[in-house]
């Protein structure tokens, strides 16, 4: 089962353009202060970590997600790598992009991979419908919280 969610949003980084870029090109500093992600390990080559969402009916769901992170010249983006031993996993993709004033443009892309059991007969498929609704709602719930954590860390980078 896959499940999507966007996030376009655009932040003004109070130091300025040069603080701005090195915000984006830091991910372990840019998303230190979003509630959804653990485990979080960022370095100059990527970040890992897992992506926590409620699902009804399921409870918590852990999806680790492995990304590379490339420098560009205005900001940096973020390129999903598949995680092959996870029988749930989510692709984190973003890019962010740093005008003149230190504006940054984010876009972020998630793609959850959820592995469930066969629907078998009218009550597995409607099952199935019930647990993609409710999983992609989710999704675009957590999604939406990424302004606030993003704000509140380049705040706390000054």
């Amino acid at each position: 089962m896959l499940i999507e969610a966007h996030q376009s949003f655009t932040l003004a980084h109070p130091g300025g353009q040069e603080a701005a870029l090195a915000f984006v090109r830091d991910a372990g500093v840019a998303l230190a202060r979003v509630r959804f992600l653990r485990n979080l390990r960022a370095d100059h080559e990527g970040v890992t970590g897992e992506l926590i969402v409620p699902v009804p009916v399921l409870g918590e769901v852990d999806l680790p997600f492995h990304s590379l992170l490339t420098v560009t010249p205005g900001g940096a983006t973020l390129t999903p790598q598949p995680l092959t031993d996870e029988r749930a996993w989510v692709e984190v993709a973003g890019q962010a992009e740093v005008d003149e004033r230190g504006s940054v443009t984010f876009h972020f892309h998630f793609r959850a991979h959820l592995t469930t059991p066969p629907a078998e007969g009218w009550g597995g498929v409607a099952f199935e419908k019930m647990v993609r609704a409710a999983a992609g709602r989710t999704l675009e719930r957590v999604a939406g919280e990424l302004p606030a954590g993003i704000w509140e860390a380049m705040r706390a980078d000054l």
